[in-house]
């Protein structure tokens, strides 16, 4: 078996903005139908309404300076109020860097400023480090915009009632997002996504949909955050492409998210491995009628094939797992309902081609599918690499990140280390990444290690992550060796260092584990050797 080409069918993908892809053939009765309730607020708008809102948001950003070349900040939690700030910002003609909701000024203060970022808009609902981080980058006041203030928030904006301007943009070249992502290794790095990477995933996505037999009709519960390429283009951009009722929920609680699937009547949603943990536990899942839930896709995170099985037995609606990352917009690979095992991946999506390569030998030979009858074997591993029109343009203003990432041949390496069964289906055993995820949020080893480098008492570091076993979330341990002051070490008290680290970091980054060591192992070339560091064993001293 050569290069695994996609199982699901090739698709033509128009040349055109997400914009004009999301609005531009909106017909008379697609324009009444209900595309997005905010549970938040109670409020709900048709599309043809979402279009008007977009287009009056576009026109009034237009008049304050926003359009073709502008990168503009959106910090704002699911909501309304984010898709119209969403779409109205790329509707003008800018580029959008969305920053998370749970991002402290001194984050918000940096990504504007690596972005570049001419405009920021907030929600007061995410307290004040939007205005704060805003400020510290340098942005006047007036290119803050808060849309929730009922003043000279969003609807005002739209209340100036003007017409969105003419802008032309090059789908294949302009860029209209700019998450940040780890990638493969180290800090966090802008992602350059165009409108075409957008297009095309959302039109791929669209296909694994209509197999796993999703209608226009249904309706979709979004919980996973819109400023993470996951919920932005999985969730809030495909399910306006499909047609959807969206409802947005602004944080994931889980009585919240029962009770909505009960009263809005969910037919689909997208969830994390945490959530598939609930729903297969939890006890007050059954004090609610989830009848109405036909399919759930599981990503951020492998999903365990067991804890698939127990949330498709308790609920009753189908799991599926998808894959993908921020460089690919993100959707690579999706299982087929009724063909995919629950503990795989599945296959390369439309117009994606994927394969496994062994990057222990020097020559990256490709690994191939076991010649095998029996149904569990597996192939050697190796790193999945994959190429099609999602591919990311590149790393912003990092052209050697760009370069490790990316080949000549456009092939993105994906950093993950996977296996292939008889049938080609692809399973997630391991991260080449260093990357430590915490409820689908992505935590840089390296930016910790830098931070407690910077504690006078600590002499270096090392940070992993690692499971935690109350909940089976990975999260941040520490290796700290102290500094030696006459001597001796100096005493580092574990809970304090915590401490420290939480009052700088943005919460999900807190280090849960700390292991005072002698030396933090390492490479001949000066890489620690994280597996050692994984392999200690875990003392629950901290």
């Amino acid at each position: 078996m050569s290069t695994t080409p996609s199982r699901f069918p090739e698709i033509v993908i128009p040349d055109e903005t997400i914009y004009q892809t999301l609005f531009g053939s909106l017909t008379e009765d697609q324009r009444a139908r209900p595309a997005i309730t905010d549970s938040a607020t109670g409020q709900e708008v048709s599309y043809g309404e979402l279009q008007d809102m977009v287009d009056a948001t576009a026109g009034a950003l237009a008049a304050r300076g926003v359009g073709k070349g502008s990168v503009v900040g959106l910090h704002a939690p699911n909501s309304l109020a984010f898709a119209v700030a969403f779409h109205g910002i790329m509707r003008a003609g800018g580029t959008v860097t969305t920053l998370g909701s749970l991002l402290i000024p001194s984050d918000i203060d940096k990504q504007l400023q690596q972005a570049g970022a001419s405009h920021l808009l907030t929600m007061k609902a995410l307290g004040d480090a939007g205005i704060t981080g805003a400020a510290s980058a340098g942005l006047p006041a007036e290119s803050v915009i808060v849309l929730d203030d009922p003043e000279a928030g969003q609807a005002s904006l739209i209340a100036e009632g003007r017409p969105a301007p003419e802008v032309d943009l090059d789908p294949a070249t302009d860029i209209a997002v700019i998450p940040f992502s780890s990638g493969t290794t180290g800090m966090a790095k802008g992602v350059k996504l165009s409108h075409r990477n957008l297009v095309a995933n959302m039109y791929q996505i669209g296909v694994t949909l209509e197999v796993s037999g999703v209608d226009h009709d249904w309706t979709m519960l979004a919980v996973l955050p819109f400023f993470h390429i996951y919920g932005m283009n999985s969730l809030l951009n495909a399910s306006l492409l499909h047609r959807m009722h969206l409802v947005t929920m602004p944080t994931f609680d889980l009585v919240k998210f029962l009770a909505a699937i009960e009263k809005y009547r969910v037919d689909l949603t997208y969830i994390a491995p945490p959530i598939a943990v609930a729903l297969a536990k939890h006890p007050v899942v059954a004090e609610y009628d989830l009848s109405s839930m036909k399919h759930m896709v599981s990503g951020a995170a492998a999903l365990d094939g067991d804890l698939a099985d127990s949330v498709s037995g308790r609920i009753g609606s189908t799991v599926a797992q998808g894959y993908g990352m921020t460089e690919t917009s993100p959707v690579t690979h999706c299982a087929v309902l009724g063909e995919t095992p629950a503990a795989s991946i599945g296959h390369p999506v439309s117009n994606t081609e994927a394969k496994v390569v062994d990057v222990s030998d020097d020559s990256l030979p490709e690994i191939t599918a076991p010649d095998s009858d029996d149904p569990e074997a597996r192939s050697k591993s190796g790193e999945l690499w994959i190429r099609g029109p999602q591919v990311m343009v590149g790393y912003l203003d990092n052209e050697e990140a760009t370069a490790r990432t990316i080949t000549p041949e456009g092939w993105l390496r994906t950093g993950d280390i996977v296996d292939l069964d008889r049938d080609g289906n692809v399973y997630v055993v391991d991260r080449m990444k260093e990357l430590i995820k915490y409820k689908g949020y992505q935590v840089a080893p390296a930016e910790l290690e830098a931070l407690l480098l910077s504690h006078p008492d600590i002499a270096d570091a090392g940070v992993v992550g690692v499971l935690r076993e109350s909940d089976g979330e990975e999260v941040p341990r520490a290796f700290i060796v102290p500094q030696v002051r006459e001597g001796s070490p100096v005493k580092v008290d574990a809970e304090e260092l915590m401490g420290w680290v939480a009052e700088q970091v943005t919460p999900y980054k807190k280090i849960r584990y700390v292991d005072i060591v002698e030396a933090i192992p390492k490479s001949n070339t000066g890489k620690i050797l994280r597996k050692d560091l994984k392999a200690v064993p875990l003392q629950v001293t901290a």
